[in-house]
């Protein structure tokens, strides 16, 4: 499933992954902004998320008053996530949009975040490169993106063939959510399948989606951000910022 279809598919269950998605929402959003803050300055800031999905990290930030604009190649997340940026009350514009082919004037954004291992649906050196330049280019000169991904470093040394279930404590019942991953012969890419089980009555309903990742390690990461044109990069880890993934940051450079 290409990953259009596997977020068009699952956006009305997204949340469900999540013990408490509100909560979580809210934590990701301080994660980030401290980095922001960190990296620009006391806020608000202009922020593309290019990746927004049902606004998980979106909504976070502009609660805390960023002027953010969402991006995602999945029409049906986008929609969702005005949805739930309505239901909150917050200013939250949305586009559908490929992070390759960014509908955005140049050096528009003070921030770019793509985050919760959005890049890793890009499975070719060009598309990475793609990716990036497109994000250089909508950041101001000192413009800041913060990048996140799975620790691939450990992952592709232990290549975990599952992720233990998660469940979700909800008013209508349990949700049950786990992974299967399938490792290539190349030992770079995986297949993962998404299995949720949700309550329905005495029963239960199954619901399956899977995509393709390109487990890339730290360093090779932070080397298509340089190629890009990004420098300063630096890697923090989730016990230094308090994100759940580690974070790339990396700087366009200034006149």
């Amino acid at each position: 499933m290409d990953p259009r279809a596997f977020y068009d598919e699952l956006a009305d269950r997204y949340d469900l992954m999540y013990a408490d998605w509100d909560a979580s929402t809210a934590r990701q959003g301080r994660a980030l902004d401290a980095l922001l803050t960190a990296g620009l300055g006391p806020g608000p800031h202009a922020v593309l998320d290019s990746a927004c999905g049902i606004g998980t990290q979106a909504l976070g930030l502009a609660a805390l008053g960023h002027r953010v604009t969402g991006a995602d190649l999945s029409p049906v997340s986008v929609t969702r996530a005005a949805r739930e940026a309505g239901r909150r009350a917050v200013a939250l514009p949305v586009v559908t949009a490929d992070m390759r082919a960014l509908p955005f004037e140049d050096a528009a954004f003070d921030a770019v975040v793509c985050a919760d291992n959005a890049l890793p649906h890009l499975l070719t050196p060009e598309d990475v490169h793609t990716a990036l330049a497109e994000t250089l280019r909508v950041l101001r000169p000192g413009g800041l993106l913060l990048l996140s991904t799975r620790p691939y470093d450990e992952l592709r040394r232990t290549r975990p063939r599952s992720e233990a279930p998660h469940v979700r404590e909800g008013a209508d019942g349990r949700t049950v959510t786990f992974q299967l991953w399938h490792w290539h012969p190349d030992g770079e890419r995986y297949d993962l399948e998404l299995f949720q089980l949700l309550p329905s009555g005495d029963t239960w309903t199954t619901r399956t989606s899977s995509t393709t990742y390109w487990a890339l390690p730290q360093e090779r990461t932070a080397e298509f951000a340089r190629q890009a044109g990004f420098r300063d990069t630096r890697w923090h880890a989730p016990q230094d910022s308090g994100f759940h993934q580690p974070v790339l940051a990396a700087r366009r450079p200034a006149p």
